[in-house]
């Protein structure tokens, strides 16, 4: 059986993040909570076992932690492209999902998010 896609991705990254365009979101800093999908170009199911040879987590992390300690963002789109754009900095992918969430926002709702689809 082929392999049709592989992806590696990070999941319910939450974050203090100033975010909003009320002046009550201003105040302070609320949770964001970030998932990103990268998906592989290559679909062989040759692998290395080596560390240098794949995705470095810690990267991805403390990247997107220092994106959301430089500035307010006034929309969750704007972050989302952000991240969008230091994801485009790991090489053999073909597509980038990237949605972010506000869980704190509303009572009535679990949360409420933008999700960007890239593909290269």
């Amino acid at each position: 059986m082929p392999v049709t896609s592989k992806k590696f991705f990070l999941k319910d990254y939450a974050l203090p993040i100033s975010i909003g365009i009320h002046d009550s979101e201003k105040e302070a800093p609320q949770l964001v909570i970030i998932n990103i999908e990268m998906y592989f170009e290559d679909m062989s199911l040759e692998t290395s076992d080596e560390i240098a040879d794949t995705v470095n987590y810690d990267f991805l992390r403390t990247d997107i932690e220092a994106l959301a300690k430089t500035r307010h963002f006034n929309l969750q789109e704007t972050l989302c492209h952000e991240i969008i754009k230091i994801c485009k900095n790991v090489k053999g992918f073909k597509r980038i999902v990237v949605s972010t969430s506000k869980p704190d926002v509303y009572n009535d709702c679990d949360t409420v998010g933008y999700e960007v689809m890239y593909d290269y």
